[in-house]
């Protein structure tokens, strides 16, 4: 059987291969607890009071109790610096089969709102990160058909550079969003705008792009392969798909429909732990998330394409 340690260390173009967050299979099946405010807002309607009621040591328990239930099924675990990172590294919570991913994105978002926009945490240390047995780092960008598109690529340019100078895998992270003119005028097209992301910011050449799931993951499986097709003809470097705006109960066809495309997997976080956030939280993590974590995991290895096979990749090898 074909394992990790046979596929080359570098992609096309240099960056880091993502082989530390992959399963044997190439694919990926990742959960992602790097939520800060949003999942604040989330704990707090759950428990019907204001944002400000909810400490932050409860979102830090919430998060290392999805790591430690949902880490042996997972390849990787995404989780941020504010809300658990430095104790998930210190009680090594997660198993040698999952590895961690830091997420090195600074938010600007209100409270109860989404992220508006997002830079280059400065107090990250990606080489102190790799020393702490981090494999990967992920950037969050919300892209937009603004004047602001060259400043963008050009952090995610450095994101990815950062990543290669430490020896850690980019995981980048495009969410398309309307300008204010195009909410207005309702012309915002989320399937063209992804497009569009992925075909401006893939050609840096992370070891990883994790990008939105067209039509919010709605739709009979043929028509989102179609769509998903749109995204894997202008993405050459292996890439996921996240659950941000997916129902849970759409998420597998959605993971599905992505990996028939040419995409190797998930990044997901709410499509798994939802139910956690309300009632018994680690019956919830045992029983349905760590349920659907391996049911994706099974249709990742069915239909995903190994990371190796991408175009970048392969080309390593050509």
């Amino acid at each position: 059987m074909t394992t990790r340690a046979d596929r080359p260390a570098q992609l096309a173009g240099g960056s880091v291969a993502p082989c530390r967050l992959a399963r044997p299979t190439g694919t990926f099946a990742m959960v992602a607890a790097d939520q800060r405010d949003s999942l604040r807002t989330m704990m707090a309607e759950r428990a019907g009071v204001p944002g400000d009621r909810v400490p932050d040591d409860d979102l830090t328990e919430f998060k290392l109790a999805v790591a430690r239930t949902l880490g042996p099924y997972a390849s990787a675990l995404l989780i941020d610096r504010h809300y658990g990172y430095h104790r998930l590294v210190a009680e090594q919570v997660l198993p040698a089969s999952c590895a961690p991913i830091l997420a090195v994105d600074a938010l600007d978002q209100k409270p109860g709102q989404p992220v508006e926009d997002t830079s280059l945490d400065p107090d990250i240390d990606p080489a102190a990160a790799a020393a702490d047995g981090t494999h990967g780092l992920k950037l969050l960008v919300i892209w937009r058909r603004d004047d602001r598109r060259d400043e963008r690529v050009a952090l995610a340019a450095r994101f990815v550079d950062l990543c290669r100078a430490a020896g850690l895998a980019s995981v980048l992270e495009p969410v398309a969003r309307p300008t204010p003119a195009e909410e207005a005028a309702g012309t915002f097209r989320l399937n063209d705008a992804i497009v569009e992301a992925a075909r401006e910011l893939a050609p840096l050449r992370p070891s990883l792009y994790k990008g939105q799931v067209p039509d919010g993951g709605t739709g009979p499986l043929t028509r989102l392969t179609a769509a998903c097709e749109r995204i894997d003809a202008v993405v050459d470097v292996p890439w996921v798909v996240l659950s941000q705006g997916v129902a849970p109960a759409d998420f597998p066809t959605a993971v599905e429909a992505a990996c028939r495309a040419g995409a190797s997997g998930f990044l997901a976080g709410r499509a798994l732990w939802t139910d956690a956030l309300t009632g018994d939280r680690d019956a919830a993590l045992r029983g349905p998330g760590t349920d659907r974590l391996r049911g994706l995991g099974e249709i990742v290895d069915a239909h995903g394409r190994p990371w190796w096979q991408a175009p970048a990749a392969a080309a390593v090898t050509a």
